[in-house]
């Protein structure tokens, strides 16, 4: 009976040294993924629309230090389109408020996924079983097929209007419109030699009449420095001008000018009837008999005048007593 004993206890210590061994095992592989059994932890979950290569054993990290891991991903059960996953965050002093946001983003140039919380401003505390609000950021090859979509926008408009121009070109640069640009072209040439030879000329009229524009100049600034000292003389110039007009202004000119035209109107009617013979004035000019007759009796006395003269005996008789 002591033998079987014996087997029985030796049995009992390789089941118990496989079961220690066993949980060593299983707590080596959950220390080496980042799951402290044997401290408190919190587990949360996050709902995505999608996760961009996001696998269980991707770190979660705060403000860049690790705080936990993804633990599992799987479908919605109440939508299929929407994944939720699980958060494992270990045991740590860092509060996480409810409205923080779980986003995953592209922790390196290969790829690699990772979790990042960024803390909302709730005062409530996220607890075991909450769910956070997910965020989902481009990836590289998403950011920079951003950044490329307008670039490439562009050159398929630059493209398509270097198209539409070489077009236009072909359609245009024909042979009468070669030749119309080409007289074109000549035109220009000869327009440019003119405006040349045109400044040159101005540019040595310029140089030739230097010496008069100085004596212009000065001529201008001397009448304008007389002009200045004679102010004074303008000025009573124009208030003696200024005195005149007002005198003429004063006066019945529209009546002078009728007094006027009454007189030539006058002086018409006389001359008209010396001219027709009326009047003795009008005799005496329109009658050669009468001029005769005048002039006879001028030189007759003038006659008897010399006579007088040479004989004055003869016409004056002095009696003495």
């Amino acid at each position: 009976m002591a033998p079987k004993k014996y087997k029985i206890r030796k049995e009992i210590k390789v089941g118990a040294f496989f079961l220690i061994a066993l949980a060593v095992m299983v707590w080596g592989i959950m220390y080496l993924q980042g799951i402290e059994i044997l401290k408190k932890n919190r587990i949360v979950y996050a709902v995505y629309d999608r996760v961009n290569g996001l696998v269980a054993s991707n770190p979660v990290t705060i403000q860049g230090m690790k705080v936990g891991q993804v633990r599992s991903l799987y479908f919605s059960p109440d939508n299929p389109k929407k994944i939720i996953v699980e958060l494992y965050l270990s045991n740590i002093t860092y509060p996480i408020p409810k409205n923080s946001i779980a986003s995953i983003y592209s922790a390196d140039l290969m790829g690699s996924k990772e979790i990042e919380i960024l803390p909302g401003d709730s005062p409530e505390m996220v607890q075991t079983g909450d769910t956070l609000m997910a965020r989902t950021e481009a990836t590289l090859g998403e950011e920079v097929n951003q950044q490329l979509a307008p670039l490439k926008h562009k050159a398929e408009n630059l493209i398509s209007s270097i198209d539409t121009l070489a077009t236009i070109l072909q359609q245009v640069l024909n042979k009468n419109t070669q030749a119309s640009l080409i007289d074109a072209i000549e035109n220009i040439k000869l327009a440019i030699n003119n405006i040349t030879h045109m400044t040159y000329a101005a540019d040595t009229l310029v140089s030739q009449q230097k010496s008069n524009l100085a004596r212009i100049i000065t001529n201008v600034e001397s009448i304008s420095l007389n002009l200045k000292q004679n102010n004074d003389n303008i000025t009573n110039i124009l208030e003696n001008f200024s005195n005149v007009s007002d005198s003429i202004a004063k006066l019945n000119i529209p009546t002078t000018f009728i007094q006027v035209d009454q007189a030539v109107r006058n002086l018409n009617e006389v001359i008209a009837k010396i001219n027709n013979g009326e009047g003795s004035v009008g005799l005496l000019v329109n009658d050669t008999s009468l001029y005769y007759e005048i002039d006879k009796a001028a030189r007759d006395l003038n006659l008897l005048l010399e006579d007088i003269k040479a004989n004055p005996k003869k016409y004056l008789h002095v009696s003495v007593f």
